[in-house]
């Protein structure tokens, strides 16, 4: 059997659009794993869109100590407080130990962006009761809906 990359896997399992929708809208505190503080990078485009939505954004990132005006923590077990969701800017080889401290603290959500995918610590998570999505972009989905939700052609 030939060795897994999972740099290169291709997820076992993508949610529908409604079950997207029903993450999005039923997870309100966000944390950013891998947020940098450098504007010109993804994970802090999305955070600040995330802001601005109206989620409350937490920063997770061990070599920061406030990153766009909120607190960063080194990791997930270190915020004081439930988060529903993690939104993971990480390269996947680093994905399993973030799984494992999301499946301790009880995140409800793992959210890996666009090329982040790994399969075996999805399934843990789905086996702990974790919903998982892999492989899109968490800014994108979240236009997505809001123009399905405005769309005038939309049945009711």
């Amino acid at each position: 059997m030939p060795m897994k990359n999972p740099q290169c896997e291709i997820p076992d399992y993508t949610p529908t659009s409604k079950e997207i929708e029903k993450i999005l809208k039923n997870s309100k505190r966000v944390a950013v794993v891998g947020l940098s503080p450098q504007t010109s990078r993804d994970s802090n485009k999305v955070a600040r869109y995330l802001l601005e939505a109206g989620y409350d954004v937490i920063p997770v990132n061990p070599g920061q100590q406030k990153i766009l005006e909120r607190t960063c923590y080194k990791t997930l077990e270190d915020i004081p407080f439930a988060v529903d969701m993690a939104n993971l800017f990480i390269n996947p080889t680093r994905v399993p130990p973030v799984v494992e401290q999301c499946i301790r603290i009880g995140v409800k959500t793992i959210w890996m962006q666009l090329g982040i995918v790994h399969n075996d610590a999805a399934s843990k998570a789905k086996t702990a009761g974790i919903e998982v999505v892999m492989n899109r972009c968490i800014m994108v989905e979240h236009q997505n809906m809001l123009n399905f939700d405005r769309d005038p052609l939309k049945k009711p």
